[in-house]
């Protein structure tokens, strides 16, 4: 771990972090699942130890005044600790992808080509609240052959020191240096501001937090950067809906967990079923604050009146947006001017409505007949996840391992020369 104390100390560390990349890069995979296997151990075993670290936090957040969303993501109960240990056991179930040849062709001139995945060396992750995300970012990085620089919040500092000293114990034990996995002690914005600047070590930078820490990580960042942005996503219910399934997929998107990026925030509903669907929708969602335009009030008169910054919010809460839409092309432009390109769910029997929604809206992440909370590295089979970018380039949607390997250009030849 590190206690930065001034910039050469943050740059000192990531210099050690570039040296363990290359350790980690040429490790095979057997020892990299070693390393996890280890981890998920002792995660698992000092789980009460975790606890009360992580309760150390909450009581400090607590007495900050930190929001109920912020207290949730950061609170650490029995199950959350198990799935942290879980998720780096199904690390070790997945493929390898460096290595991975990912196209290759020979040349008339006899010199064969390929483009094989290799590690991006140093990651960095800045994200706030949440520590499985540290368990989570470290596996994904280890196991793609990465090392990685964590900044986590110092909200959750002393739950991220114990995962951490566990991963690093895990690394000691294999053969690997600690360095594989380094934490950013120090909160100050300076360190933050220079962490985010070091190009010569840092390969990578993933944030994962707030609209006011990827401000500051767009604002100040001179390494790459793959952003994991907003979740304002969309259920829109289509004329042709089944109400039950949609009634369904409607609490579950909003209320299984309302403080995460793939939790819905607004409801999109067509006017030919918004008179029966909305007064059944209002009352399946127990508890949900709903602010409406003048169609969705006039089917459901308790629903508040929303504002333009309504349907562009991300609330992380128990508060939606309605809308009701005359047709699906209105659903499609609502959609792509309001929602934060994340994730976004249409409700329908209708193939056609169906087939146009997946190709017209413009998200990370398009579904038919199923919650946006779906969209998540675990619930589809990548292990963990790094985060869920809604950028286009390099990686869009759930980052898994893939996502964190580049390629290298690979050529084999026989003396060929450039004539």
């Amino acid at each position: 771990m590190i206690n930065s104390t001034g910039n050469d100390t943050v740059r000192e560390y990531g210099e050690r972090a570039k040296s363990a990349s290359y350790e980690i890069a040429r490790s095979s995979s057997t020892l990299k699942n070693n390393v996890l296997y280890s981890a998920a151990d002792l995660i698992h075993l000092h789980g009460q130890d975790l606890l009360s670290a992580n309760a150390v936090d909450v009581d400090r957040a607590v007495r900050d005044g930190l929001s109920d969303t912020q207290l949730d993501r950061l609170k650490l109960d029995a199950g959350r600790i198990q799935a942290m240990a879980v998720g780096l056991r199904q690390l070790c179930a997945l493929g390898d992808p460096v290595g991975e040849i990912v196209e290759g062709w020979r040349l008339p001139n006899g010199l064969q080509v390929e483009r094989v995945r290799v590690p991006l060396g140093v990651v960095g992750i800045v994200y706030e609240n949440r520590p499985n995300v540290t368990a989570d970012a470290a596996g994904l990085c280890l196991k793609s052959g990465n090392s990685v620089i964590l900044r986590g919040s110092s909200s959750a500092m002393e739950s991220n020191r114990m995962i951490v000293s566990l991963i690093g114990e895990a690394l000691e034990s294999n053969g690997l240096p600690r360095d594989c996995v380094v934490l950013l002690e120090d909160p100050s914005y300076e360190t933050a501001r220079e962490f985010m600047r070091m190009n010569e070590y840092v390969d990578c930078l993933i944030p994962r937090g707030g609209k006011a820490l990827l401000q500051s990580v767009m604002e100040n960042a001179t390494v790459p950067v793959i952003v994991d942005g907003d979740g304002n996503c969309h259920v829109y219910v289509d004329r042709y809906a089944d109400i039950d399934m949609a009634l369904k997929i409607l609490v579950n998107a909003k209320t299984q967990r309302p403080s995460v990026c793939n939790a819905a925030e607004s409801l999109v509903v067509h006017s030919a079923i918004a008179g029966k669907f909305l007064p059944a929708a209002a009352e399946a969602l127990q508890g949900v604050e709903l602010v409406g335009d003048s169609q969705a009030r006039a089917c459901v008169p308790a629903i508040g009146e929303a504002t333009e910054e309504d349907f562009f919010t991300e609330y992380l809460s128990m508060k939606m947006s309605v809308a009701v839409v005359d047709s699906l092309d209105d659903a499609i432009s609502h959609i792509n001017k309001y929602g934060s390109g994340h994730s976004e769910a249409i409700v329908t029997d209708d193939i056609n409505a169906a087939e146009q929604f997946l190709r017209e809206v413009d998200a990370a992440a398009v579904l038919v007949n199923a919650s946006t909370r779906l969209v998540d590295g675990g619930e589809l089979g990548l292990g963990a996840e790094i985060g869920i970018s809604t950028q286009k380039l390099h990686a869009r949607g759930p980052m898994g391992l893939k996502e964190l390997t580049c390629v290298k250009w690979v050529m084999r030849g026989s003396g060929q020369v450039r004539t």
